[in-house]
């Protein structure tokens, strides 16, 4: 209860001083309670969201809420939340870097005094890929391995390179992560901060907190709040009666056509190439399209042929069809595709 008061709070506090809050992200729109606290704007009922996805017994982390709020007014609410429940109990995360593959190569080639193209020639040969490390890119490039075996320098370097790799580089900030302790935060966490005094951090990074019992709350600042919340206040000044965005209806025709013709740049999750060329395709016309659109254009249904299926089944292209009778009240609203975690969930009850 404690967690969802606090939510409450802050969020309340935003909302009362002009600091856009998004609707509700991630699985605690599942959470009639959040709606009823005014925590979430979206009515899980409406949206057949599950609160299992939320929370339930088999779930290990604590629950969260993912909260999105304006880029321009994100601090001011983390300054209200340490003002409200005490500087020395609210901080922010700390993060650290690490020395990975190519950044260690190049600081290991610098601080040896090699020019930079001869380190940057070595850096260019690691494959750029997420968790490279210096042995698999030996393994995997060839342009690597025979710099290597060619030149005694490049072994020094990368020798030398290979006994640092992977070690902290330098400190830096969540960027949303802040804790509130129940009391001091000495108490649980040693703490970092800037030169000046400025800047306190946990010197535990988000992991760490929870693991000594401390909450995280997400404070994210989001670009696109901050340009609606401009646009609405631009058109504000220039129209007499003034535009509400929770009065918007979801089916205004005229929106869906502007959509269709994918004409979505600078609109949240719908601006890329591959999505307006997704947009295109699909037509969507209802609210409900606008979610499956963002649920498809991910790696997975993108290659899976889901996509393909979605779209040929919507335009009747292709009959609905369902794995099993019993899957129809379930997946119809997906034209028989299993498109969402809370279908996966509501077939495995």
């Amino acid at each position: 209860p404690g967690y969802f008061l606090i939510v409450a709070d802050f969020i309340e506090w935003a909302r009362n001083n002009d600091v856009p809050v998004g609707p509700g992200r991630g699985s605690g729109a599942g959470s009639l309670v959040a709606y009823a606290m005014g925590i979430t704007d979206l009515d899980p009922i409406e949206y057949d969201l599950l609160f299992e996805r939320f929370l339930n017994p088999e779930r290990v982390s604590l629950p969260d809420f993912d909260i999105d709020f304006c880029m321009l007014g994100r601090d001011r609410v983390i300054f209200y939340v340490s003002r409200q429940y005490g500087a020395d109990k609210v901080s922010q995360i700390i993060t650290y870097g690490t020395m990975a593959a190519k950044a260690v190569v190049r600081d290991v080639g610098r601080v040896m005094g090699h020019p930079y193209g001869f380190v940057d020639k070595i850096a260019k040969a690691i494959p750029f890929e997420i968790g490279m490390t210096l042995s698999k890119a030996m393994d995997e490039s060839e342009d690597l391995a025979k710099l290597h075996d060619a030149d005694e320098e490049v072994q020094e370097v990368i020798k030398l390179a290979k006994s640092l790799e992977g070690i902290t580089r330098n400190a830096g900030k969540h960027a949303g992560g802040v804790v509130i302790a129940p009391s001091s935060l000495t108490d649980f966490t040693p703490l970092y901060c800037e030169e000046d005094g400025s800047g306190l951090v946990t010197q535990f990074d988000k992991d760490d907190v929870e693991a000594v019992g401390l909450v995280k709350f997400d404070f994210l600042g989001l670009r696109t709040l901050t340009i609606i919340d401009q646009a609405v206040k631009l058109i504000n000044k220039t129209q007499s009666e003034a535009l509400d965005l929770n009065n918007i209806p979801l089916d205004d025709p005229a929106a869906f056509r502007v959509l269709k013709n994918a004409e979505t740049t600078a609109i949240f999750q719908l601006e890329s190439r591959g999505m307006k060329e997704l947009i295109k395709r699909l037509q969507p016309d209802c609210f409900e399209d606008i979610i499956a659109l963002v649920a498809l254009y991910r790696p997975g249904p993108l290659q899976s042929g889901m996509v393909d299926d979605f779209i040929a089944r919507k335009h009747g292209h292709e009959p609905v069809v369902y794995p099993h009778a019993d899957l129809e009240p379930v997946l119809k609203p997906t034209y028989g595709v299993i498109l969402y975690q809370e279908q996966v969930m509501q077939i495995a009850q």
